[in-house]
């Protein structure tokens, strides 16, 4: 049998999802617990990749086990082995053809922001002091609908296929004067793809650059041209959206 396992985390203690030697990730932290209670070596393929700090309100990962269980005696049992900023919602029975990364149809990100100094928030957004034109960065998050390949916005040397992507949703809001989230959702993302996009869109918000300037920047393929990565901390994985969840 196949199952999804639904959960959340805050990353700040995290080098991001994927195990990687000497590194504590969120990925073998759950591991190491759901084979523990189940008594047996159980792999999780996530739906994507998160990076060190980068948190997740909603992510997906699979397993495959052969012996019937209790899913609600599990889902406890899991939230008291597991750590205070790892929590699991729920376990889905799926096809055994189902992949939690494969057949997801869309994922989204925000990126929190805070134009105050604020000492309770700090590892969940990032503190900018300087003012920003928020019209004119939603001006320049349109641009994206107009492009597919975003070579520019990903991490260098990274092995990937195709550097396309489409972009559903991209758009900042003001929350109480004092606050952004940058909200995006594409069928697929590029590493650091979320964070140099928005670490453009600022540099467009504080007048560095114009909105002509990013379709420029997109079309260079470069990302020595595109703007710096915000920090991780303000960055959530929101919803990962499947044909039959």
């Amino acid at each position: 049998m196949r199952y999804f396992l639904e959960f959340a985390y805050n990353g700040t203690h995290y080098h991001g999802w994927q195990i990687q030697p000497n590194a504590n990730t969120v990925q073998e932290t759950l591991t190491t617990a759901i084979s523990t209670l189940l008594r047996a070596p159980i792999e999780l393929v996530g739906a994507g990749r998160t990076d060190a700090g980068v948190h997740a309100k909603q992510m997906f990962a699979h397993f495959d086990y052969e012996i019937s269980f209790d899913k609600d005696s599990l889902i406890q049992k899991m939230n008291s082995f597991l750590p205070q900023d790892i929590v699991v919602y729920a376990i889905h029975p799926v096809d055994t053809e189902a992949h939690a990364r494969f057949d997801a149809t869309a994922r989204t990100y925000e990126y929190h922001m805070h134009l105050y100094k604020d000492a309770f928030c700090n590892n969940l957004s990032f503190y900018h002091f300087k003012a920003l034109d928020v019209q004119k960065m939603n001006e320049a998050a349109k641009v994206l609908f107009e492009y597919e390949d975003f070579e520019c916005f990903s991490k260098t040397h990274t092995d990937v296929f195709t550097f396309n992507c489409t972009i559903y949703r991209a758009e900042w809001t003001v929350i109480d004067k004092q606050k952004l989230v940058f909200t995006i959702s594409a069928n697929r993302f590029l590493r650091n793809m979320v964070r140099a996009i928005v670490g453009t869109l600022v540099n467009v918000g504080l007048g560095k650059i114009s909105v002509e300037d990013v379709r420029t920047i997109i079309e260079s393929k470069d990302r020595g041209q595109a703007g710096f990565s915000v920090p991780g901390k303000g960055l959530f994985l929101t919803q990962v959206s499947y044909p039959y969840l």
